[in-house]
């Protein structure tokens, strides 16, 4: 793990580097989650340099006090570009709320990117008023709730599903719901078209927190965009279904 500061604050990565020459990737997680959602994927580091940033609040980084919305989504944004312009990264892999942080970044930032991959997430990232009042009042059940079947996995093994919320708890409630409201607060559906590099939708078959019509939507509106849908995944399809997903990255990446 490396560490880097920006303002004033330290921000958390992981670097996979086995001396690939491609484009290198900035990995960026989603809601309650951190760097360590994109393990699998540094088995393309012979080929794709990368980085898996933990956000602000998250992992092992120094947290924010901002209120959710724009101004959470513009101090991720903070997190990615410092990571992004310490270590050459020109593509940006975001998941769910790591997608809006992309997008936000191509939308209103000044960094050179090559190509944006957009993984189980949309233009719009409305969230259920279930899950916003159970992560207001009853934070464990908020947890189940996303780790029913067909939310962020399909059919991963147990073991999976139990790291992945002991994970979100160790994020906590504050900083999980801070995430998800600045999802449902993130709407970019007028501004596709001013996206301007090639973009990668990736989705789960069965993901239902934003399922496959979002890329489809995402690939048909933005200039150089297109997607692809990985069977036996939800929404953690690069935790669910790695090789999948690293085939349809590689792909993406060559093409760049």
């Amino acid at each position: 793990m490396e560490r880097l500061t920006h303002d004033g604050r330290a921000t958390a990565y992981r670097r996979f580097d086995r001396g690939g020459d491609g484009p290198t990737v900035c990995f960026v997680h989603g809601s309650g989650g951190t760097k360590d959602v994109w393990k699998s994927q540094a088995r393309l580091a012979d080929r794709f340099p990368a980085v898996a940033v933990d956000l602000s609040g998250h992992g092992d980084s120094d947290d924010v006090a901002t209120p959710a919305g724009p101004e959470t989504l513009d101090a991720y944004a903070d997190d990615v570009i410092a990571v992004a312009e310490a270590t050459g990264a020109t593509v940006i892999c975001g998941n769910s709320l790591g997608g809006a942080v992309a997008l936000r970044v191509a939308l209103e930032r000044d960094l050179a990117l090559d190509g944006l991959v957009l993984a189980g997430t949309g233009a719009k990232l409305a969230v259920a008023e279930s899950l916003r009042e159970a992560l207001a009042s009853d934070f464990d059940r908020a947890v189940s709730t996303l780790h029913e079947p067909d939310r962020l996995f399909h059919d991963a093994p147990a073991e999976y599903v139990e790291l992945s919320k002991a994970s979100m708890r160790a994020c906590g409630r504050e900083v999980t719901e801070r995430d998800f409201l600045t999802c449902h607060r993130f709407d970019v559906r007028e501004r596709l078209d001013a996206v301007d590099v090639p973009a990668l939708g990736v989705v789960g078959a069965h993901d239902v927190l934003t399922p496959p019509a979002y890329h489809e939507y995402l690939a048909d509106r933005i200039p150089a965009g297109e997607w692809t849908e990985l069977p036996d995944a939800a929404h953690l399809a690069m935790l669910e279904r790695p090789a999948a997903f690293n085939e349809a990255l590689a792909g993406f990446l060559d093409g760049l």
